[in-house]
């Protein structure tokens, strides 16, 4: 009975031994056994679990230790702050057309059957190339259709066996190494537009944007858009540019240097702050307050925060922002 009681009160002791303990631990013990220590000066590591922690600097400027092979993964690109041109620019929307001055409506010389059709739409074709043979309904001989200009079969309207006549044309054929872009300029803009003026086309192929002048503006609009046409011609060598595809264009009317700025895409707004994440180190990124000044489509120009050579996140930054806002969670 004696040795029962004596068990039982061992029981009892050892349990309250390790409530104390537990008691008497900081609430957070347990995480601050799964995360790395700091380092002296306020530096921060990563657990275990790769996650991010958010100190900082002595500026009171958020700092997020993150790699480069990360940032790459994630898409994110570098650049280094420096000057920049700044443009004020009009844009239009635009569409590309064949130039209708090099475009030939093939039509048959006397009404008969085709008994031949020679090319198809998209065939390059040179100067007097066989398009197609019609068999004429008054002589009943088989005479050629041939194409009149060097360039590329954008139309046909006949197919083997047909009938045709001179009243429908049998082919389009079209010299497609000069390009129209027809640009859409609404009435409020006209009066900023002449003929003369640069423009850059951007086709959205992923290429550079190419330079043109505007040669036209139509003495008449659209009434259902409201818009009047300005047009530029360019060269097509390479057949980059393809009839019926839209593009965008902006025309440059007046350009300022700066001597600070970054592209556009390194702007975000991180605990109410308007911020560039400059790398710091070798590991390190700081959402850097900083005021801005004029942008245009590309740069923006920084008056405070950055100095020229600094290099900080220029594309995708919202990777770090989002890193940096679980970091702060996490530390939290």
């Amino acid at each position: 009975m004696r040795t029962s009681s004596a068990f039982i009160l061992a029981v009892a002791a050892a349990a309250a031994g390790a409530f104390g303990y537990r008691w008497l631990m900081p609430a957070d013990a347990p995480a601050a056994t799964q995360h790395a220590e700091k380092h002296e000066g306020g530096e921060a590591k990563e657990d275990k679990g790769g996650n991010q922690h958010v100190e900082k600097d002595e500026h009171g400027a958020d700092r997020i230790v993150i790699s480069d092979v990360k940032l790459a993964a994630a898409g994110a690109t570098f650049a280094e702050a420096g000057p920049a041109t700044l443009a004020d620019t009009l844009s239009f929307n635009g569409v590309l057309r064949a130039n209708q001055e090099t475009v030939v409506q093939v039509t048959p010389r006397f009404p008969g059957i085709a008994r031949g059709i020679k090319r198809r739409i998209g065939d390059v074709v040179a100067k007097d190339d066989l398009l197609a043979s019609i068999e004429s309904n008054q002589s009943l001989t088989v005479y050629d259709l041939k194409a009149p200009i060097a360039g590329t079969v954008i139309d046909r309207q006949i197919s083997l066996g047909e009938y045709v006549s001179e009243q429908k044309p049998a082919f389009v054929v079209a010299d497609l190494s000069t390009i129209w872009v027809d640009l859409s300029i609404y009435r409020q803009d006209l009066r900023r537009v002449r003929i003369g003026d640069e423009v850059l086309i951007d086709p959205d192929d992923a290429a550079s944007d190419i330079k043109g002048k505007i040669s036209y503006l139509a003495p008449v609009g659209a009434s259902e858009t409201q818009t009047a046409i300005a047009r530029v011609i360019l060269p097509n060598p390479d057949g980059r540019l393809r009839p019926g595809l839209f593009v965008t264009a902006r025309l440059v009317l007046a350009e300022r240097k700066v001597p600070v700025a970054v592209q556009a895409g390194a702007i975000q707004t991180f605990e109410n702050k308007t911020v560039v994440f400059v790398r710091e180190d070798d590991d390190k990124l700081e959402a850097r307050p900083v005021e801005l000044g004029d942008s245009d489509q590309k740069f923006v120009e920084v008056r405070a925060g950055i100095s020229p050579g600094e290099k900080y996140v220029a594309e995708n930054s919202f990777v770090v922002k989002a890193d940096m806002g679980k970091g702060e969670a996490e530390h939290d």
